[in-house]
């Protein structure tokens, strides 16, 4: 017989418009729109133009493909529309997990962003008065509740004439420091230990965030021991301020010293220059009954009498990711008249969901915030739930084991701390641990575990009760 051409294959092909026109795609194009079935007819087709240029379809693997022409359109389409940000199960133990959005909010974040975005709002507009108003209000108040007994007299180091506290926001931590170094030490130094000049994610380190800031770094100390003689000895009349930065994803042990806070508080206020802190994480209340312990809070920072302190939304406060910056409110005047600060500012999403996440802080309802809730959690009620799901599966390719583990904080904070959990334990028969891996993260919604010492692992810490049903289901399939 003889062979068919590459050109005759190509031949048997439909043009982009009659396979848009087909009859089978008209109920697609209706749903979809023609502008997205022309694209991904060009798709399908283009990909079939590049198996045969390869030689892997001939004529009986055209023909075929043609046969399905309408139903891989329609998949085409369907991906192509859907979104590429979604829901996905942690189940990796990583309460914090960068790369999986941090915090979760709670219902009543999502219920309150729901409110105010669907609609129109008084972000900037004071009811009462009737005229423009302020955007930070709405979360200022909050913090002024939960900071209350910061006041002079209230075992507070005290100036004369000590100015309040205040809160702005921007988009992120990094922002913060950006803003208050621009504000309160442009074009002159800022004094930090080496041992604090940490990366975080994406090779992101605080003296590129000094440089932008055109803050003159003034390193003192070394890598592993700083004393406050090394700051008090750095001081000049280029000084702006002092800034102490939480080594929040890393340890340093050993030979090993630094500055007590208090200490610090004492030299600024000697030489009359703030002390700035960047705490990273930045913990609203004492995380020790929660298991966490050594990492500082809000709270303790301004109790000492530290001058501004930076903080994260969406690590240890459980909200929305965004930038706190909390403490004098002169200071905070400086940095809401900067116009970095209208850059760098937060939408009405984030001042929704950071206002009621606060309001759950306010109210003490601490369990209304996914991550503290999630911390809050003891190996005995997760081995529970795990159990369950052990009994459920029972599967001839599929081994599903309850073993003992451990969880962490994740995103850059409480580097030492870890939480006793209960893991399952899947192995498959047939079927490689990176292979079941990546099966899970093929299912909808996608699984996300760990794999470890020949095991691939899920700790039901971080996966909600009512996603266990899903996590059957994904390993019903697994092991089908």
């Amino acid at each position: 017989m003889k062979a068919i051409s590459k050109a005759d294959l190509y031949r048997r092909l439909p043009s982009v418009d009659e396979l848009v026109r087909h009859g089978q795609l008209s109920r697609l194009v209706s749903s979809e729109g023609q502008t997205a079935v022309t694209d991904a007819v060009r798709v399908v087709l283009g990909r079939l133009r590049e198996e045969i240029a390869a030689g892997r379809l001939e004529a009986d693997g055209v023909d075929l493909a043609l046969s399905g022409l309408a139903q891989a359109v329609e998949r085409e389409a369907r991906q192509a529309l859907s979104y590429s940000l979604r829901s996905v199960i942690n189940a990796t133990g990583v309460i914090l997990h960068t790369n999986l959005g941090r915090a979760a909010l709670s219902a009543a974040a999502l219920d309150h962003i729901r409110e105010v975005s669907s609609a129109y709002s008084n972000l900037e507009f004071d009811i009462a008065t009737g005229e423009r108003g302020k955007r930070d209000v709405h979360v200022d108040r909050l913090f002024g509740k939960l900071f209350a007994d910061l006041n002079v007299g209230a075992g507070v180091p005290a100036r004369a004439n000590e100015p309040s506290i205040s809160t702005i926001v921007v988009n992120n931590n990094a922002a913060a420091v950006l803003l208050t170094l621009n504000t309160l030490a442009e074009g002159g130094e800022a004094i930090v230990s080496r041992g604090e000049l940490v990366e975080i994610g994406g090779s992101f380190r605080i003296p590129d965030v000094m440089s932008k800031s055109h803050a003159v770094l003034r390193e003192v100390g070394t890598t592993n021991r700083t004393r406050l003689a090394d700051y008090e000895n750095a001081v000049t009349e280029k000084t702006r301020l002092l800034l102490r930065v939480h080594r929040s994803n890393f340890q340093i042990t050993g030979f090993t010293e630094e500055p007590r806070l208090d200490d610090l508080v004492e030299l600024a206020r000697k030489r009359n220059i703030p002390l700035i802190e960047d705490l990273g994480s930045g913990a609203l209340i004492d995380l020790r009954s929660f298991g966490v312990s050594g990492e500082p809070g809000v709270l303790d920072s301004l109790r000492a009498g530290v001058d501004i302190v930076t903080y994260s939304g969406d690590k240890l406060l459980g909200g929305p990711q965004a930038g706190i910056l909390s403490g004098r409110s002169d200071l905070i005047a400086r940095m809401r008249a900067n116009s970095l600060f209208r850059a760098l500012r937060v939408d009405k999403l984030t001042y929704a969901a950071l206002e009621a996440t606060l309001m759950a802080y306010v109210k003490g309802d601490h369990d209304a915030i996914p991550a503290l809730r999630m911390m809050r959690l003891s190996a005995e009620e997760i081995g529970a739930r795990a159990e369950r799901i052990a009994e459920r599966v029972q599967l001839s390719k599929l081994s599903v084991e309850v073993m003992d583990g451990e969880s962490v904080i994740g995103g850059g904070a409480a580097p030492s701390a870890v939480l006793a959990t209960r893991l399952l334990a899947i192995s498959h028969k047939d079927l490689s641990t990176d292979e079941v891996a990546a099966r899970l993260r093929g299912s909808d919604p996608p699984i996300v575990a760990r794999v470890e010492e020949g095991h691939v692992l899920l700790d039901l810490r971080t996966v909600f009760p009512e996603q266990d049903e899903a996590l059957v289901k994904a390993f019903q399939v697994l092991g089908g």
